[in-house]
């Protein structure tokens, strides 16, 4: 199995915010993004792993900057971090007002596992990601200090059992 970059798998989708995204004050949903970056993640895993991915778990997500209805926002993912099955995806959500000439605002980070499955819906073994740049290096690093950390409380949580 050949290792593939991040480049490789990387996305950047984007869409228009409407109403039907928002409350009655025009504020977007906050699940209307976390679908959003849930999308995103889930291109950059399948894309990587050219099998099927199912999301394993939402590491972290951080709400930084509002999104209003009107504003068009851009999830931007890309592997961070591989394991044996699992995939680590980091995906930067921006937004913009289009009607004001400024730049895009990081609106929310977020970190997001998925496994790749077979048929039988059993995890399956994903290529490698090859890193070739130091913000790879540090990214995978941090991942892995994301993922080992993880087990650590997942095998403290099954030993209390």
């Amino acid at each position: 199995m050949t290792s593939k970059t991040v480049e490789y798998s990387q996305v950047i989708m984007s869409n228009e915010m409407l109403p039907q995204h928002a409350n009655a004050a025009g504020n977007v949903h906050g699940g209307e993004i976390m679908k959003l970056i849930d999308s995103a993640g889930g291109v950059v895993a399948h894309r990587h792993a050219r099998r099927y991915v199912v999301t394993a778990r939402v590491d972290e997500l951080e709400f930084i900057h509002p999104i209003r209805v009107g504003n068009v926002v851009a999830c931007y993912g890309k592997l961070t971090f591989v394991g044996k099955s699992s995939m680590e995806v980091l995906v930067t959500v921006t937004v913009e007002d289009v009607f004001r000439d400024e730049p895009a605002k990081i609106a929310i980070t977020a970190y997001l596992t998925y496994v790749a499955i077979d048929e039988n819906r059993k995890p399956k073994q994903v290529p490698s990601l090859e890193l070739v740049n130091e913000e790879d290096r540090r990214l995978y690093e941090e991942g892995q200090q994301r993922y080992l950390a993880y087990k650590q409380r997942k095998n403290k949580a099954s030993n209390l059992k």
